[in-house]
């Protein structure tokens, strides 16, 4: 059993708030010395940057699709050991999940990284989801801009639509005057509501976005860290911190052990000698999306990571046996990548593994809005107006470095782009309900599809292993 005082910041729907009082939360109560473990529900990667910043600690995401159902407890007690709180952001609207026009699932949940999903199918993978599966309590954050009173109607609604998910009280957010926020607050009391706080309608934390969200904080710097700053501050003189910390202590116990890197990929295998992998892992600002435990699994099946940045280095680092590229933005410094010629050079004759998601895909390609990439795959990539964006249930057809044909994944989409193949090219993966994707062979997985490692653990093994013949 664990004792982990913890709460979820939720919100009735999208552009409500959540990630401005989350992460305000996590920075204040650090700011008081509390040791904060952050956490997101869903696929999110720019927001746990933000909680990073905040919190001093990784950012992780609880994703029931992603990584299974049975995993959301576990990697929550492995995220939260040694602190003294959880805060989790949610996700879109509190009972928007799986099956919601932005999540986009396609098909019912089984195969890798699979648990017996929750009987109420509709909000699979929502905030909901995940707020019953770690019984936390919930803070709903609500825009109360062109309402007054309506908040109770609102606020009592979402209370009663699922009473499994504890909704301990609200944040009003957007408050226009000292006026509006009595008007609000005297409706809730009536309701028996707890008001956690109220914050005025404010520019000053305000955060960039451009075609795929918020800016991520790599690329921000200092400017990141002062917008964290500014939540912090707004969320500290506006709500009651010692009250959330009250109701994020009476979560109740959580039973089972945590996750543990080791234990999923388990013992090593007899060809596991002599000095471990080094395993490239590409960051910076281009290469932005990645979730922590995949670091943590390359380390237990024998790999070391090195972090590279391939907008600045000429190389990759010393010793590379096996090269990773994530996710993230590579279409905005497409013409720095292109200038990197040495480094381009350098992967397109890597001749060990090389796994590519997304950003990490389009770099791998000929060319990316016609300028010149690595080479490794036999295609072009496009930026276009078109958002893809949505979990995918997807089936392995071929062998790969990582996949074995006939295998299903989870995974999710989210980018602007187009890779042109050629004509007689034959994907990695096939999705429910139609598409193909990607590009595999032994030393190769390359595609679109962002996979969460925890559900899958064997892909770090295969990935080390491979790097060792």
């Amino acid at each position: 059993m664990s004792e982990i005082p913890r709460l979820v910041i939720a919100a009735p729907s999208s552009g409500s708030g959540k990630t401005t009082v989350a992460t305000g939360l996590m920075a204040a109560l650090t700011a008081k010395g509390f040791v904060v473990s952050p956490h997101k529900v869903g696929p999110d990667y720019i927001d746990p940057g933000y909680h990073a910043l905040a919190s001093g600690r990784p950012g992780r995401n609880l994703d029931p699709w992603l990584a299974g159902e049975e995993l959301i407890v576990p990697l929550l007690a492995h995220g939260a050991a040694g602190t003294d709180i959880a805060v989790i952001e949610g996700v879109m609207g509190l009972f928007d999940g799986a099956a919601s026009p932005y999540g986009g699932a396609g098909g019912s949940h089984g195969g890798s990284g699979a648990g017996v999903m929750d009987s109420r199918v509709g909000d699979l993978a929502s905030t909901a989801h995940v707020a019953r599966l770690l019984d936390a309590p919930v803070v709903l954050v609500v825009d109360v801009s062109g309402q007054g009173r309506s908040v109770a109607a609102l606020v009592h609604g979402f209370m009663s639509y699922d009473t499994r998910v504890r909704v301990g009280g609200v944040i009003l957010n957007r408050v226009g005057s000292p006026r509006h926020e009595r008007i609000c607050r005297d409706a809730l009391d009536e309701m028996g509501i707890a008001v956690f706080g109220a914050i005025p309608r404010s520019e000053v934390v305000a955060t960039p976005s451009r075609h795929l969200g918020l800016v991520p904080p790599a690329e921000r710097s200092a400017q990141a860290v002062d917008a964290v700053a500014g939540m912090a501050e707004l969320v500290a003189a506006t709500c009651d911190l010692e009250a959330l910390v009250r109701l994020a202590r009476g979560a109740s116990a959580l039973p089972g052990p945590a996750w543990c890197a080791r234990q999923s990929v388990g013992a090593p295998s007899e060809d596991h000698t002599g000095p471990d992998v080094v395993v490239a892992v590409a960051g910076g600002k281009a290469f932005t999306f990645g979730y922590a435990e995949q670091a943590e699994l390359i380390e237990a099946a024998g790999g070391t990571v090195a972090a590279f940045d391939p907008l600045s280095e000429e190389s990759l680092p010393a010793g590379t046996g096996a090269l990773v590229l994530p996710g993230g933005f590579p279409e905005v410094y497409a013409a720095e990548l292109s200038a990197n010629e040495p480094l381009r050079r350098q992967v397109a004759a890597f001749g060990g593994p090389i796994v590519a998601e997304c950003a990490g895909l389009l770099y791998l390609c000929r060319e990316l809005d016609g300028r010149p990439m690595c080479g490794v795959v036999d295609a072009t990539a496009a930026m276009t107006g078109k958002l893809t964006l949505g979990y995918r249930s997807a089936v392995a057809v071929r062998d790969s470095v990582l996949t074995r044909e006939g295998e299903r994944y989870h995974g999710h989409e989210f980018h602007r782009t187009r890779v042109t193949p050629p004509v007689d090219a034959a994907p990695l993966y096939r999705w429910r309900g139609g598409g193909a994707d990607g590009y595999g062979g032994p030393s190769l997985a390359a595609s679109y599809l962002h996979l969460h490692w925890a559900g899958s653990p064997e892909l770090a093994t295969r990935l080390v292993s491979r790097a060792r013949h």
